[in-house]
């Protein structure tokens, strides 16, 4: 053989390698959510922040898949399935615990995040928090279990309510938790409770109808994606009918909503983008504790308040984490 035909064929052969290194596919993540991506657009942008901490770049190493189920329950197990014959490496479950549930149901093996407002482990998702066992881990809010404060601060806005809707969405996981603790709280002071349900968008203008009709003196949402997908509706309703009312999340006070007491649902997505990242590493989810959001953030809209005629106490405004002016 020739000096220069070695030379080539040697270059050639060490090349290869390097090559077919190129031309592996990056890894998917599967992200499978119950609301729809115009809504979780921050929520998204969140998740590829942490994943980007973690040294994934979404197009560049890492590919994600995603699945919305536009508010609805019953597309999220086909949704689920189709992520799954997509063999990712794991599945990031979030908008909701129907959507969990789904990706729980999809899979043993492929490892599962998630965000749940529940208790995972009442919700059969893991073993404990620090030791999660199975094939998934995620973050937790326990939401659902910050009813009974959101309608202690309510009762503190309108001290004078004599009827308090609570609107709550049937086929959501927690809502039947959300209304006896709510209801547990109303009967120690004394105060009447409304509990009207609404699972559809059409089913939110008879609710309303329904709240307005039977002269609720103000509203508390129920914690729940759904209701997070349709709160320019739910607060366009609240202005028009004069319902003074409190939500879940910051963006609900943000848009015109009197105000909102939950955990900041933009850091839950960003420590699933870590912990998806460190599972991409190798880290199983058995290894991974469930994180909880300790933190709560109470939101109040002035401007709202004006409209209403009320007036935050004092005290209320002492503790208010941000006041919208």
């Amino acid at each position: 053989m020739r000096r220069r035909e070695f030379i080539t064929g040697v270059a050639t052969t060490s090349a290869w390698p390097l090559v077919a290194r190129a031309q592996q596919p990056s890894p998917v993540v599967g992200f499978l959510n119950g609301s729809s991506p115009a809504t979780w657009a921050p929520f998204a942008t969140a998740f590829r922040t942490g994943l980007r901490e973690i040294g994934y770049i979404e197009g560049q190493n890492v590919a994600i898949e995603y699945r919305w189920a536009e508010g609805r329950a019953g597309p999220l197990p086909a949704l689920a399935a189709e992520l799954v014959d997509r063999k990712p490496a794991v599945i990031v479950a979030a908008g909701g615990d129907q959507a969990v549930l789904a990706a729980k149901n999809a899979t043993t093996t492929t490892p599962i995040l998630f965000i749940s407002g529940s208790d995972p482990v009442k919700l059969g998702l893991v073993a404990s928090l620090n030791r999660p066992g199975g094939n998934l881990t995620g973050v937790t809010q326990f939401t659902a279990a910050l009813e009974p404060k959101r309608f202690e601060l309510l009762r503190e806005t309108v001290p004078n309510a004599k009827l308090i809707a609570l609107l709550v969405n049937p086929d959501y996981p927690s809502s039947q938790t959300q209304v006896t603790e709510v209801q547990s709280a109303a009967r120690a002071i004394g105060q009447s409770i409304l509990v009207v349900n609404a699972n559809t968008e059409s089913g939110i203008d008879a609710a309303v109808g329904d709240i307005v009709q039977k002269r609720s003196d103000a509203v508390l949402v129920g914690s729940d994606p759904f209701f997070t997908s349709q709160r320019e509706k739910l607060v366009g309703l609240a202005a028009l009918h004069k319902l003074p009312s409190i939500y879940q999340w910051r963006n609900f006070a943000a848009i015109g909503g009197l105000m909102s007491y939950g955990t900041d649902l933009t850091e839950s997505y960003r420590l699933l983008g870590n912990y998806a990242g460190r599972i991409l590493k190798g880290a199983r989810p058995e290894d991974l504790p469930v994180q909880q959001l300790t933190k709560v953030e109470l939101v109040l809209n002035l401007k709202t308040a004006k409209a209403l005629g009320l007036v935050f106490p004092i005290s209320l405004l002492g503790r208010a984490d941000e006041v919208i002016e």
